[in-house]
Formats: C-alpha cells, sequence, structure tokens
C-alpha cells in the first residue's frame, strides 16, 4: 500500500479544502496521513481513517522553532518512509520541503494556494519571496491552484514551466455539490431574509472570508458608504485580532442598522442563496474558493482583477472583474450589477460554469489519478 501526506499549518485548512480528497484517497488504497497543529474535532472528523499527526507547526519567522519542527518532520518521515508528501501553506510548506529533501523522499508535491509575499513591501517582502524560492526549489513538483497563479510563478521565476502544473481547472477543493445544492437556494434565501428581517425586495450584497484588510474591507465599506444606497451588507466571517480595516469606516459598519456582521457559521450556503452578489476585492488570492461556492449556488460575484479570482468567473457572464484597491471601481461595479442585474440570467450562468469546471467529485478524481501516475512513474 503507498503512502501519502499532506502536511498544513493550521487544521481548518485540511477542514476547509482537502477532507474530501483524502478519504477519496483512502477509499482509494492509498494509506492517508495528515500533519499539522493538534485540533480535536479535525481528529475525531478523520476518524482512524486517515492517520492524524499532531505537529506544532509555528507560523511567522522564529530560526529556533523553524529547527525544532524541521527536527520533528525529520523524524516522522524517516518512521513513516512516505511514497509522496504533498504541502501547503507558506510555513508549513518550506519545513516540509526541507525535511522532505533530508529524507530523500522522492515524490515533494508543492500544492501552492497563491504566494504569500505578495502582502509585503520592502525587505519582508524579499524574506518571504526567497522562502517561496526555496520551496519550489526543493520541490519536485508544484501544482498551481489556478491558471493566472502558475502563470505568475513563471513570471516572477519562482519555477519553470516543465515543473508546474494546474490540476483539472483549478481550485483547491472544488465545490461540494450536495452541500451547495441550488435545488434549495428559494427556500434557504427566504429561511435567511425572514431571520434578519430582510424583505424578498431588498438587494444584499455578501462578503464571505476573514474580516482584515487584506481582504478589501476598508474598500468595500468605503465604496457601500458612498453609495448612499438602501441595500444590505452581509459580512461572514471572523473578525482578525489585528484586522487593520480604518478604524472610522469599521465603527461606522458596526453602527449601521444595513450591515450585519454575521461572524463564522457553519452553514455558508444559506447565507449564498440569501444575497443577490458577492463582493470579494481581495488584495491577493491564491483562488477564491467562496466565489465559486457562490456561484453553484446562482449567486454572482465581483471579485479583484488578480491571479486566482480572475480565473472563478467569467467576466461579465458570471460575475464582474474590478481594480484592486479602487474604491470609484468598486462603486461603479457594485452599482452597475444591481442596475442590471438580471436574477436568472447571471444564476443559470453562475451554475453552470460552476457546475462544470469546479465539481468537487471530478476534482478528486483528477488527483487519484495524478497522485497515482506520479508514484507510479517515480
Amino acid at each position: 500500500m503507498k503512502k501519502i501526506c499532506y502536511i498544513v499549518t493550521l487544521p481548518v485548512t485540511i477542514k476547509a479544502f482537502f477532507i474530501p480528497q483524502l478519504k477519496y484517497l483512502s477509499n482509494k488504497g492509498f494509506e492517508v496521513s495528515v500533519i499539522c497543529n493538534e485540533d480535536f474535532e479535525l481528529r475525531n472528523e478523520l476518524n482512524n481513517e486517515i492517520k492524524f499527526i499532531p505537529v506544532n507547526i509555528p507560523r511567522g519567522i522564529s530560526f529556533i522553532d523553524s529547527i525544532k519542527t524541521i527536527k520533528k518532520l525529520v523524524v516522522i518521515f524517516k518512521t513513516e518512509k512516505y511514497d509522496l508528501v504533498q504541502y501547503s501553506t507558506p510555513n508549513a510548506a518550506f519545513y516540509s520541503a526541507i525535511a522532505a529533501k533530508i529524507t530523500k523522499i522522492k515524490i515533494r508535491n508543492y500544492h501552492c494556494m497563491g504566494f504569500r509575499y505578495l502582502g509585503f513591501r520592502n525587505i519582508t517582502r524579499e524574506v518571504f519571496k526567497s522562502i517561496e524560492k526555496i520551496t519550489c526549489y526543493l520541490s519536485t513538483h508544484i501544482e498551481c491552484v489556478s491558471k493566472t497563479n502558475l502563470e505568475l510563478g513563471i513570471t516572477e521565476k519562482l519555477f519553470s514551466k516543465d515543473k508546474a502544473t494546474v490540476v483539472f481547472n483549478g481550485s483547491t477543493g472544488g465545490v461540494d455539490l450536495k452541500k451547495f445544492n441550488i435545488n434549495y437556494r428559494k427556500q434557504w434565501r427566504t429561511e435567511l431574509r425572514r431571520k434578519y428581517g430582510i424583505d424578498e425586495k431588498d438587494f444584499v450584497y455578501g462578503f464571505v472570508g476573514r474580516i482584515t484588510r487584506d481582504k478589501g474591507i476598508n474598500e468595500l465599506l468605503e465604496a457601500y458608504f458612498n453609495m448612499n444606497t438602501d441595500a444590505k451588507l452581509f459580512l461572514v466571517g471572523g473578525i482578525e485580532k489585528n484586522h487593520k480595516v480604518d478604524p472610522d469606516l469599521f465603527n461606522k459598519a458596526i453602527k449601521d442598522k444595513n450591515v450585519i456582521f454575521v461572524g463564522n457559521i457553519t452553514d455558508v450556503e444559506k447565507y449564498y442563496a440569501a444575497m443577490d452578489v458577492l463582493v470579494l476585492p481581495s488584495y491577493r488570492e491564491g483562488f477564491g474558493n467562496v466565489i465559486i461556492e457562490a456561484g453553484v449556488m446562482g449567486t454572482p460575484a465581483i471579485v479583484s482583477n488578480i491571479p486566482g479570482p480572475k480565473d472563478a468567473i467569467r467576466d461579465n457572464e458570471t460575475g464582474l472583474l474590478v481594480k484592486v484597491k479602487s474604491v470609484k471601481d468598486l462603486v461603479d461595479k457594485m452599482d452597475k450589477i444591481r442596475k442590471n442585474y438580471v436574477s436568472k440570467e447571471y444564476s443559470n450562468k453562475s451554475y453552470n460554469f460552476v457546475k462544470d469546471n469546479f465539481n468537487s467529485e471530478l476534482l478528486c478524481k483528477h488527483i487519484y489519478q495524478r497522485k497515482k501516475e506520479l508514484i507510479e512513474n517515480e
């Protein structure tokens, strides 16, 4: 039985993106392990079907912590003798690539979910870019979550064209059509709008993700208030401790009865159904899975014209692209999509685009086939 291990820093990454494919690989005969920070909820969800190995993988930069983590991974890799390791997220990928090279694991697969260094400037940017380059250099194979991230990686000289690929049509985990079931759209829309006292005729903008500056929250709030609109705004997701959102905008949003802070939830599919459009004006993204989740629920999206998100829509068909950090363009696009909103047309196109390109069942099959071929061809 061939052995595969997935390594990430935070358990939430496994929960959000990888569980369906891990279980699919296990069912297909691979012995599958997961390494990340301890999480008893994840341990229970994997339920002995997938081996869970907790390792404290630190975030940030610390030479001592880095050495400790690499040593732990080296011991595990020597003991387990994996045929293939796959690592994602910056720190976990960096440490795993080094440990896997030291232990001579033949297939070192970097699942690249975006480039963290793009969110920094000056010396910090160069440090994180160097880390990214080392990770790519030590990896035997690189999987990018979108075609535009693949192109960016080649342009930035992080890796060569012959070393990298995009699995299927991109995204990390695709969309589960059973969970995000458009047949319940009308029911969930009515249910959620009634819960928050929103009339069916009201227009609802929505955001799903971490409430933090890099997600474009400043631009979203400024654009929303500049429109002087009677539309509602759902903000779905946790507020980061160091969110760096403009305090005046943040306080204004908290006081505005039309801005609804939802927090972290487990039934996000219902909120997509209640929205008329998703707005994701991020500064950087690996892909932006929330875009295709909304799309398969029949909800179009306004997204930043950056690598990743622009692969998740068809401009002017399933949504609109907006200039990064441009409040004016965001106002124009938010206004345009409301004025020209044709619910059924946008809804049908969004649903069909995602169903045809990002079905998680089809993605799992492609991932299995790729892993199988990588091991067989080694």
